[in-house]
């Protein structure tokens, strides 16, 4: 069973992730399902958790959180307040997901049955023994260990959680509740059998937050169902098109990205190139957006951008195989990075920071380059493969090639369920 948060309005890498892992490992003919928690999956693809309720709706945590006497609201209102209608619409009105906004529920969340949403635990576990016995029960994250000692006690049944950035998350907290929460997750993580992580560079970065021994964190990278992505690379060297796919926010770096392509454009030395921005842009984020878009009006570029929010499965490959190069440069320690997987199955090379898991992901590939985490770096690194295209189309090879096959995601549902099997056997 995977226990993976929902995100409403919002589209999510976790939930795409772990909803295209469900439905690899019901295509190999295992059972499996998948319960959202607080907000419906916002997917697409087709919704592996369709027909499941879903737990510690965001309604319920919040009001709980605000007015502990709700702690004990009845059932049937619990239910009411948690229907996916009425989640995806409040979702679309007031969703605080940054760190700063939500410490105390934070805190909450991660003391389990001893916080102010145990009653939603106890919906949780009691629909879960309904399921009858569970070989394994994976949470997406390490934000949600709080469930973790309650489900190995009552269910008695093996422990995965997969580990995807929560570090960022948590040191985003402010005090006191950094400190607890730090604490808590220490704790909690005790109780789980095997933590997963996408890249060797995570794995021993939360080996240390978590106070654990590297074996118990094992690397599975992530995966990515290649239908509709082309057989061949299939992306345009001539006129170049410079991609980001991404949360179009601060975080992942959007601001860093104009800026070197206005830079690119300004240096003149390579062929004009065009900028496509596309990926999830909620009300938080329009802003940033706006931001953007008056710095290109400045540059007298506004006219080679072209924005292309919340887009659909279809649209996304057409996104990716219009792309000359492709670039996310993340202001924070990312974990892995689906988005790179996606540009490189449609043989788009990637230009990327030299932080956190990205140089081990270009080195596995041979599909992009790496360069200095700064706006004019960037540039230059793009400039340079735009005015060599045989290196170019060694890239784009190279990136097509290695997520057919090392990144198929029949081959890393293998992968994640022989480090179950191994658990198991423990």
């Amino acid at each position: 069973m995977q226990i993976t948060p929902g995100a409403g309005g919002m589209y999510c890498g976790n939930c795409f992730r772990d909803n295209a892992l469900v439905a690899e490992w019901r295509r190999q003919g295992h059972q499996a399902l998948m319960v959202p928690l607080y907000l419906p999956l916002k997917l697409d693809e087709e919704d592996q958790s369709a027909g499941t309720p879903v737990f510690f709706g965001g309604l319920n945590v919040f009001l709980e959180q605000q007015f502990p006497w709700l702690q004990n609201m009845p059932r049937g209102l619990r239910r009411l307040l948690a229907s996916p209608a009425l989640l995806r619409w409040a979702a679309g009105r007031a969703a605080k997901t940054r760190a700063s906004e939500v410490g105390d529920m934070t805190v909450s969340m991660l003391q389990g049955e001893e916080g102010r949403q145990r009653c939603e635990l106890e919906d949780l576990v009691g629909w879960l023994k309904e399921r009858g016995q569970l070989d394994m029960i994976c949470l997406s994250n390490a934000l949600l260990l709080g469930l973790a000692p309650r489900l190995k006690r009552e269910l008695q049944t093996r422990l995965a959680c997969q580990l995807t950035g929560e570090d960022s998350f948590l040191d985003g907290l402010p005090e006191p509740h950094r400190s607890a929460a730090w604490r808590l997750v220490q704790t909690q993580a005790r109780v789980v059998d095997v933590f997963i992580s996408p890249s060797r560079w995570f794995a021993q970065v939360m080996a240390e937050r978590l106070q654990l021994p590297p074996e118990r964190i094992q690397v599975v990278p992530l995966g990515l169902n290649l239908e509709g992505y082309p057989p061949a690379p299939a992306a345009q060297f001539s006129p170049p098109v410079i991609g980001f796919f991404a949360r179009m926010c601060r975080e992942k770096g959007l601001p860093v990205l104009v800026d070197a392509f206005v830079q690119l454009r300004q240096r003149g030395k390579a062929p004009p190139a065009r900028l496509k921005i596309g990926g999830g842009c909620g009300p938080s984020d329009e802003p940033v957006v706006e931001e953007q878009k008056r710095k290109l009006a400045q540059a007298g570029l506004l006219g080679e951008v072209a924005f292309h929010a919340n887009v659909s499965r279809e649209e996304k490959i057409a996104f990716f195989k219009g792309l000359t190069l492709f670039s996310v440069p993340v202001q924070y320690n990312q974990s892995f990075g689906m988005f790179l997987l996606e540009a490189m199955a449609a043989g788009v090379p990637v230009v990327q920071p030299a932080t956190a898991a990205f140089p081990e992901i270009v080195e596995a590939t041979g599909g992009g380059v790496i360069a200095a985490p700064r706006a004019e770096a960037l540039a230059e690194a793009m400039e340079s493969l735009l005015l060599d295209r045989v290196r170019w189309e060694q890239l784009a090879r190279a990136a097509h090639r290695a997520v057919h096959t090392q990144y198929a995601m029949p081959r890393v549902a293998r992968m994640f369920l022989e480090v179950v099997g191994q658990v198991r056997a423990a």
